[in-house]
């Protein structure tokens, strides 16, 4: 399936089926992460439920610490 990710196309594999998935796909599950779908924000709570389906567009931002 091929999503684009933060403006880049990206090929993932056709098992992941929601978005929950896909940010543990990318490594990402365990983070504080804000998901726009399609232009509409995605509450956390409705990660594991959101279908994705070829084709889509996502913006993931997640906060990066350091000093």
């Amino acid at each position: 399936m091929t999503v684009t990710i933060n403006g880049e196309k990206q090929i993932v594999p056709d098992t992941i089926g929601n978005v929950q998935q896909l940010l543990e796909y990318l490594q990402l599950a365990d983070r504080i992460v804000v998901v726009e779908i399609n232009r509409d924000i995605l509450q956390k709570d409705r990660h594991a439920v959101t279908k994705l389906k070829d084709g889509d567009t996502l913006e993931l931002v997640h906060f990066v610490g350091g000093g």
